[in-house]
């Protein structure tokens, strides 16, 4: 039984993200926000009728989402020069699958309502590097498509940007969503997430524990002081005579 305590000890934290990656993620997703709500808004047949966000800001939906378009991809190039080695990182540890990966697919169903996620290496879970990939391939096919739809005003090349800005915005909509339901913490497996990409990046250890087990271990041991002590003295063989 716990004691008195440690019942009344506060909660245990730690750093999940530094305020570089969260200022980069919250510009990117409400850039993305933007661009499919008002994405939406003109594909469902809406042009006409100037949606909330365009009443409010007295800018018609097409220029919103033209603008927002160009935002993203300056967010974009902005993240790729100033953050290369994060990038790197982001990709490859993405791109980085385990033969033990498929028993957390496997257990990740009933995983997000008990919270018994299996044990993985990696910075993200199995389920994240997924996600990673997917969400970065469809972004960088809707704003390479937004672009080439600005600069070019006809033709087949015209045509074919249509079609591929539309398919990425028809495949990142549930993408979208399943993040934010995951991110938000609205399932009960990854409840508290959401405090690692908020208030400064602070997340409840025992949270970590459940999704980053490996993680928090390196972050652990980062911060566990070297030994105190003399030095050890390399012993020296007596040179033949």
């Amino acid at each position: 039984m716990a004691t008195e305590r440690e019942r009344k000890a506060p909660p245990e934290f730690v750093r999940r993200n530094n305020t570089r990656t969260r200022w980069f993620h919250a510009g990117t997703y409400l850039t993305v926000l933007l661009l499919s709500f008002t994405g939406w808004w003109l594909t469902l047949g809406a042009e006409g009728d100037p949606s909330v966000v365009s009443r409010l800001t007295h800018v018609s939906d097409t220029e919103l989402h033209t603008w927002t378009g160009w935002g993203l991809a300056g967010l974009a190039v902005l993240g790729v020069v100033l953050g290369r080695r994060a990038v790197r990182t982001l990709l490859v540890d993405s791109a980085r699958f385990r033969r033990t990966d498929l028993r957390w697919f496997l257990r990740w169903p009933g995983a997000v309502f008990t919270g018994r996620f299996p044990r993985h290496e990696g910075h993200f879970d199995p389920g994240q590097r997924v996600m990673n990939l997917v969400m970065i391939l469809l972004l960088v096919a809707l704003v390479v498509s937004g672009v080439g739809l600005v600069l070019v005003s006809g033709g087949p090349e015209f045509v074919w940007f249509n079609r591929i800005h539309r398919w990425s915005t028809y495949l990142l909509t549930p993408v979208l969503i399943g993040h934010i339901v995951i991110a938000a913490g609205l399932l009960p497996g990854y409840r508290g997430v959401w405090r690692a990409m908020h208030l400064g990046g602070r997340l409840r250890t025992r949270v970590a524990e459940r999704l980053w087990p490996a993680w928090l271990e390196r972050e652990r041991a980062k911060s566990v002081p070297p030994r105190s002590g003399r030095p050890r003295v390399r012993a020296h063989r007596r040179p033949p005579r």
